[in-house]
């Protein structure tokens, strides 16, 4: 049986944390998940908080004998066993991070697996190790040969999707353009109906600038980058409002009328989706050839290994991978 792959990222990091509570708590959830990682990544965090499980090697191939209990897990890194400080990554890891990763996503890219579940990465550490991506998302887009993917966030309260990703706030205005959009918001809405379950997607894009521009008193991205690209999108049929002004679309009263909100940056669509729902977000790649769901929060070095963390967004991007197949293979949720 084929099985969701699940990475540990930043092995000083929370990520094993999560990954054993999540466990501890509700084994079910990884009956059908092999974890990609460096054993000692778990036995070693396992051993400090004090957790009893076992480990369960297997192959490429991903056989598992389903009448034993425990995490099975599959290293492609080919890499020594290490001792691994809880909040203190170190470099040399860096290596066998990446290779986690990139075997994972190979692995999705062939079909070998049902998809792919990701734990925070420390970027700085990676990028130390010569790293050249600003994060997971653009990673996985090399590795699938893909021009563009959209970064989403979701949660029972709000769906946002990003124009741009980790960029500079400065850099954000020279590299929205009309083209971009236009893609970006086709991505958006074909995945809300094939991996979202949604017929008729209802999408809304917000302004740049405040107000939305003001009709472009605060700036003219609105009526000459925004404005068009939805025109254009309108004609091919899809239900997108916009632009409109950020400050106001995220209440209530305006969010409850869309299905999913399109930001210009980073911390536009961010910082209301983790007001809202921080630690039961997931975040999704759209545009893969394969699902991707990961948590929505960072490695948090302070709290690794000291067993109060909350892991609730790892089990809800276990059950929207879950969701996400069942509803591309057409089965009733």
């Amino acid at each position: 049986m084929k099985p969701f792959l699940l990475t540990l990222g930043e092995p000083a990091g929370i990520g094993p944390d999560c990954v054993l509570l999540a466990y501890q708590n509700q084994p079910f959830l990884f009956q059908d998940i092999v974890i990609v990682a460096k054993a000692c990544w778990l036995e070693q965090r396992a051993k400090q908080l004090n957790i009893q499980l076992s480990i369960l090697p297997c192959g490429a191939d991903f056989q598992r004998d389903i009448s034993k209990q425990g995490l099975w897990l599959f290293d492609p890194s080919g890499d020594v066993a290490r001792d691994v400080v809880a909040g203190k990554p170190v470099a040399i890891e860096a290596e066998a991070v990446v290779t986690c990763i990139r075997k994972a996503a190979e692995m999705c890219l062939n079909q070998q697996a049902l998809g792919l579940i990701t734990a925070p990465i420390e970027k700085a550490i990676l990028k130390d190790g010569g790293f050249d991506f600003p994060g997971h998302t653009e990673f996985l887009a090399d590795i699938a040969g893909v021009e563009r993917v959209v970064m989403m966030l979701a949660s029972s309260q709000v769906r946002v999707a990003l124009l741009t990703t980790h960029v500079a706030i400065a850099d954000v205005p020279h590299l929205i353009n009309q083209e971009d959009t236009k893609n970006i918001i086709r991505i958006t809405y074909q995945a809300m109906k094939q991996q979202m379950g949604i017929e008729q997607p209802r999408l809304a894009l917000t302004g740049l600038n405040p107000h939305a521009g003001e009709q472009g008193h605060f700036g003219r991205e609105e009526i000459e980058v925004l404005e068009p690209a939805l025109s254009a999108l309108k004609h091919e049929g899809m239900c997108v409002d916009g632009p409109l002004p950020a400050d106001t679309l995220f209440s209530a009263d305006m969010r409850k009328n869309y299905d999913a909100i399109i930001c210009c940056y980073h911390d536009q669509a961010l910082i209301p989706i983790k007001a809202l729902s921080f630690g039961d977000a997931v975040n999704v790649t759209l545009g893969l050839p394969f699902i991707r769901t990961s948590v929505d929060h960072g490695t948090a070095l302070s709290r690794a290994g000291t067993g109060d963390i909350n892991y609730t967004s790892l089990v809800a991007a276990i059950d929207m991978a879950k969701n996400m197949l069942q509803r591309m293979n057409g089965d009733e949720l």
